[in-house]
């Protein structure tokens, strides 16, 4: 019996709230490990504007990643 647009519609939703969660996930592993780079190249000596210019960055886009835990 084919779903009606009311089932079809919920199906979807269902399907994009998964990715969704799966997206933010991975986004917050992908940030972590910016910012755990960022503060490895800190402790080795780079400055703000070198790890913004490594990363396509500006340097205060980089002291902002670093302020956030």
């Amino acid at each position: 019996m084919p779903k009606n647009s009311k089932e079809k519609a919920l199906a979807e939703v269902r399907r994009a709230q998964s990715s969704f969660e799966r997206t933010q996930s991975r986004l917050g592993q992908d940030s972590e490990a910016r910012r755990t780079s960022f503060e490895r190249a800190r402790k080795a000596g780079a400055t703000l504007r070198e790890i913004g210019e490594a990363a396509g960055l500006h340097w205060s886009s980089v002291a902002e990643a670093l302020r956030k835990r």
